[in-house]
């Protein structure tokens, strides 16, 4: 009697894990990236999430890509009650697939392992996809972007620079992509500037846009003099520096200060400069 009521109990006992494994959730504050849905069957073992960070994405034989922006990694487990788990290269065909259904491309490709590009709403983004045998597989997702800056150079540093070779650029002022309408977030950049020319008031400026290399150059000319003009208007209207002080000059993609040929390098060469006069 006292063996079968044991047996019971051991056959109760594994009824309630095997319903306990069945009903396995997402890590708390866990989920899917909005570019992709998961395989089925699937849940969320772990994750992270960044506001900017970095990762190199395999994009060849012994070449790899650097891209900074919002990053993801999300590690995706099988259920334990899933029958059949799907292979490597079907879980790699899933992602492979629906990128390019999507206008996406496939970047690199080997026996586990996918770096998948894509752009959504507007945002470049890139995807590893690295697959296990064991049906496990884990995402790692960079939304490329800048930086948002949150240290910008104070009105002394300005002043130095300004006193040692006649210019200075001036990081952390923001406009959106093809406007010159200054971001609030530039606040802070502004005031130091404004800062400078009150604590000295014979100096005077140009103030000087420039952009990258990305579109026409008559359309890069006239951004760069629009920004320029909106920074000089911000200094006359939000802080009381006299207008005659200051003369707003457009210098478009003819004097980089880094390559163009990344998005590093064009991060830097948008910006704002401040020359003697």
């Amino acid at each position: 009697m006292i063996k079968k009521t044991l047996v019971l109990i051991c056959a109760l006992f594994f009824v309630l894990a095997a319903g306990a494994i069945a009903q396995q959730k997402d890590e708390r504050n866990c989920k899917d990236h909005p570019a992709f849905t998961r395989m089925p069957e699937y849940w969320i073992g772990s994750c992270k999430q960044s506001a900017f960070d970095a990762y190199e994405f395999k994009v060849g034989e012994k070449k790899t890509e650097h891209v900074e922006g919002q990053l993801w990694k999300i590690n995706y487990y099988p259920q334990a009650t899933m029958v059949q788990k799907p292979s490597v290269l079907q879980i790699q065909r899933n992602f492979q697939n629906a990128v390019q259904k999507q206008g996406g491309t496939v970047v690199f490709s080997d026996n586990n392992r996918s770096t998948l590009k894509l752009t959504k709403d507007g945002k470049e983004i890139w995807a590893e996809v690295l697959a296990e045998f064991t049906g496990k597989y884990f995402l790692t997702i960079v939304q490329k972007e800048g930086m948002a800056q949150d240290i910008v150079a104070n009105a002394e540093f300005l002043a130095n620079d300004l006193a040692t070779t006649g210019h200075v650029a001036v990081y952390g002022i923001y406009f959106d992509t093809g406007k010159s309408v200054i971001k609030p977030e530039s606040a802070q950049a502004i005031g130091e500037i404004a800062k400078l020319l009150t604590g000295s008031p014979g100096l005077n400026l140009y103030v000087v846009g420039h952009t990258d290399n990305q579109g026409g150059v008559d359309t890069n000319i006239k951004l760069s003099q629009d920004r320029a003009e909106a920074v000089l208007q911000s200094l006359v209207r939000d802080h009381g520096i006299a207008a005659a002080r200051l003369r707003a000059y457009g210098c478009a993609m003819f004097s980089p200060v880094a390559s163009n040929d990344n998005e590093d390098g064009r991060a830097k060469n948008r910006r704002v400069e401040l020359v003697k006069q």
